[in-house]
């Protein structure tokens, strides 16, 4: 979308894997006989295996709205739709701009149209939850990240949804709210979440989950000779031991890893999920990882959390950043089930792996209050304030008065 990165430079070249020993075969597989363990591709050959590994992906979700076929709608997911996206803006120029959805993708997507250099453009996103990144930030973490796009010019309207895409001429000109209200847009990038590409294996008769492909601990699915692994299956969260779609990068990567273990002989589980990822809207950067406070709630959790105001630097040093961090424990357990970072620059916001370190861990309140991590007034706050040693001692005090 930048033009910082080729689409070449953002997949694995096929030489590279060739001189590894691997075999690249560039077609589409129309079927799967697993019982003769056959595939058979688009042209016709037919392939045997011993085993077989399924990474389908997922697709855009498309919301029933009228008129989302205009157009200038476009989707946030793959690389075809970024070409897509480039293409069109090269050609119309739109200066109207409105997302539906204020996921991390929008936001990010957003935040490098607004400031890209080529002329000013209204930029709107509609979300019908009551914050930005809602799978992400609580109210209280979402709420100075909303007033920052502000600020940076960006239009958020939340608690809103849109009814009806306007068009002319098959031309998109705007979208109807279901408030009533309509707005102008002269282009509109939808990004409401994705679903699992699992035709294929429901055709082989793969047990499903709500989610996806149903695999074990292993990327194992109902035939063992079979596995799979990235968005098409579905995931245990590794706090609430319940089954989720938990469609990032992370776990793509450690799944499609694991079946290579599995493979060569390793018996190594997948841990679950923890739903860890991280965005960047112009100069300042959101992180996540774990439970947020009302997800906890709505598992059954009684949570104790703190919210912590930390800066990038000591205080002495010019050109400290603030940044702010919010754990969330269960206050039964008193272990640490989720963590959100907001940071105005980049090196804070990469504690929160910290705290998905400490989640697996099943750390407590009372072993952070004793962390210390390595301190530099460069890089760091002072060690009397490091912040997630703050978090729990607060905490602690929480629960002193409980």
């Amino acid at each position: 979308m930048a033009g910082l990165a080729t689409p070449k430079s953002i997949v694995v070249p096929d030489k590279m894997l060739e001189d590894t020993g691997l075999h690249v075969i560039v077609d589409e597989v129309t079927k799967v006989d697993a019982a003769k363990k056959r595939v058979q591709l688009s042209d016709g050959r037919e392939l045997g295996y011993d085993k077989l590994f399924l990474g389908m992906g997922a697709s855009s979700f498309t919301p029933p709205i009228e008129g989302i076929e205009l157009n200038g709608v476009l989707f946030l997911r793959g690389l075809s739709d970024a070409e897509k996206i480039r293409a069109y803006m090269a050609k119309k120029n739109p200066r109207n701009l409105l997302f539906v959805g204020a996921g991390f993708i929008s936001l990010e997507i957003a935040s490098l149209l607004a400031s890209d250099g080529h002329g000013s453009k209204n930029i709107t996103i509609v979300e019908m939850m009551d914050r930005p990144l809602p799978l992400m930030l609580d109210e209280d973490m979402a709420a100075p990240v909303a007033d920052y796009l502000e600020q940076k010019g960006l239009t958020l309207l939340t608690g809103e949804t849109v009814k009806k895409i306007l068009g002319s001429n098959g031309e998109v000109t705007g979208v109807e709210l279901a408030s009533g209200k309509t707005i102008d847009a002269d282009m509109i990038f939808i990004n409401v979440g994705v679903r699992p590409n699992t035709e294929m294996a429901e055709a082989i008769g793969l047990e499903m989950g709500t989610f996806g492909i149903k695999v074990n601990p292993y990327q194992e699915t109902s035939d063992p000779d079979i596995l799979a692994g990235g968005d098409c299956v579905e995931k245990i969260n590794f706090i609430t031991g319940k089954p989720e779609g938990a469609r990032l990068r992370g776990p793509a990567v450690m799944q499609g890893r694991l079946a290579a273990k599995r493979l060569a002989g390793y018996d190594i589980q997948f841990p679950g999920v923890l739903n860890a990822g991280g965005c960047q809207m112009f100069d300042l950067v959101v992180t996540a990882t774990g439970l947020t406070e009302a997800d906890a709630k709505r598992h059954g959790f009684e949570t104790v959390c703190a919210v912590v105001d930390s800066r990038s630097k000591h205080a002495m040093i010019p050109d400290m950043q603030p940044w702010k961090i919010k754990l969330v424990f269960d206050k039964k357990t008193q272990q640490l089930i989720g963590g959100q970072i907001v940071s105005h620059t980049i090196g804070p916001s990469r504690e929160i792996d910290a705290v998905s370190a400490f989640i697996l861990g099943r750390t407590t309140i009372g072993d952070l209050t004793t962390f210390t991590s390595a301190c530099n007034p460069d890089i760091s706050s002072e060690p009397s304030a490091e912040p997630i040693t703050i978090a729990a001692e607060q905490a602690l005090q929480k629960l002193k008065r409980a």
